[in-house]
């Protein structure tokens, strides 16, 4: 009778312990319910909680029982496991609660935290709770630790998905760098604080070559990633602020890449590779946004105009003062159309956006002296108004973002 009384007390202070810890028993639906910044909290205390419940609370009472049931083993193993297994069963309920709750991304991070805290208590686990007695409560632990390895595997499987899947609507306007870019990429850096837990995950359930397979993980939601952005790009009505979108996020897909862990993983050939991807959206740019601008100063085979007047007459074999003029203007006005529309785009990355004005510079400027110094002397009035202003605003605004 001692003895049993004895029993219910120590279960009795030890389950008001973790009480006062402020770890309850919870359900799934009560995990449901939970704010995530709530949960997350709950989260962050229950595996602070477990490390103390079995370093200390757990071990001290198995210390208790040895020394007090010192020599009646099988009575000694029974009473620990009533003592504990209520308490036990809360701890491990919340645990079970989050693994079975509905998936999410962010989810991940906090299911390797769990998995990991079970992980390095498993063998002190085993140590307590190796009794016959404690079979079921050895068990359930173990299992929870298969069941959160399952879940976040399964989240991070999820993941690609769902980055495949974005269908934001709202659109980046200036054509940089899309929230949806920036988050995963992030997302994707911080996996690499757990990459020897997600390799232990990918062991575990899949076996082979875990780096491997965290490496084509990777490469799959890159590559989701960009069919995504690929999508979104299209929102776009000028096709060289499409492609001045895709250069700004593939770059910053790979400037990021070089300067994480995730280059390692991915290699340098896939680096390459989509620098690569990053100049030709730069040509492509370069392309639709200056061929019409470039057209008005390029009269392949033309000689300069002669005769007729100064704003008229036809030499015949070149062509016309009047035409000349024609060109200039529309350069002049083509040229502060584009100005006036890309002013309000953005490269962030200066020494992209410096790369890109040279680009353009080198194009352009000799283009137009050249057009200059073969048209522009015969046409004085064009020397005057034309050339200097247009001339001064492509050397100082040149490019535009």
């Amino acid at each position: 009778m001692i003895f049993l009384n004895a029993r219910d007390t120590r279960a009795s202070v030890l389950e008001q312990s973790l009480r006062k810890l402020g770890i309850e028993r919870l359900s799934k639906d009560d995990v449901q319910k939970m704010q995530w910044e709530v949960l997350e909290a709950k989260i962050g205390n229950w595996i602070h909680y477990m490390r103390i419940a079995v370093k200390l609370l757990f071990a001290g009472e198995k210390k208790l029982c040895d020394e007090i049931l010192e020599g009646i083993d099988s009575f000694r193993d029974q009473c620990f496991a009533e003592i504990t297994a209520n308490s036990v069963s809360i701890l491990l309920s919340f645990g079970d609660a989050i693994a079975k709750s509905k998936r999410s991304p962010e989810k991940l991070f906090v299911l390797l935290d769990m998995y990991e805290i079970m992980r390095e208590l498993q063998s002190e686990i085993d140590y307590l709770f190796g009794s016959k007695s404690c079979t079921e409560m050895r068990e359930s632990a173990q299992s929870l630790t298969k069941r959160l390895a399952q879940t976040a595997q399964e989240t991070f499987c999820d993941f690609e998905e769902a980055v495949a899947k974005d269908a934001t609507k709202t659109a980046v306007l200036d054509g940089t760098v899309h929230p949806l870019t920036s988050y995963v990429i992030n997302y994707v850096k911080f996996l690499f604080d757990y990459k020897t837990t997600l390799e232990q995950l990918f062991q575990e359930f899949e076996g082979g070559d875990p780096e491997g397979q965290l490496k084509n993980l990777t490469k799959r939601i890159m590559e989701a990633l960009q069919t995504n952005l690929d999508g979104k790009s299209k929102q776009y009505k000028d096709p060289a602020l499409t492609q001045l979108f895709l250069m700004n996020n593939v770059h910053y897909i790979v400037r990021s890449v070089r300067r994480s862990e995730a280059k390692d993983l991915l290699g340098d050939d896939w680096v390459q590779i989509h620098r690569r991807i990053v100049q030709q959206h730069a040509n492509q740019y370069k392309r639709i946004s200056w061929a019409k601008v470039l057209q008005c100063v390029t009269i392949q085979g033309a000689a300069p105009p002669s005769g007729g007047g100064i704003l008229g007459g036809d030499s015949g074999s070149g062509i016309s003062r009047a035409m000349v003029k024609d060109r200039f203007k529309n350069f002049n006005a083509q040229f502060e159309d584009l100005h006036t529309r890309q002013s309000q785009w953005n490269v962030p990355d200066t020494e992209l956006r410096e790369s890109l004005r040279l680009a353009v510079a080198e194009v352009l400027l000799p283009a137009y002296r050249s057009f200059h110094k073969r048209f522009g002397q015969a046409l004085f009035i064009v020397h005057t108004s034309y050339f200097f202003p247009v001339l001064n605003l492509i050397i100082n605004a040149i490019l535009l973002f």
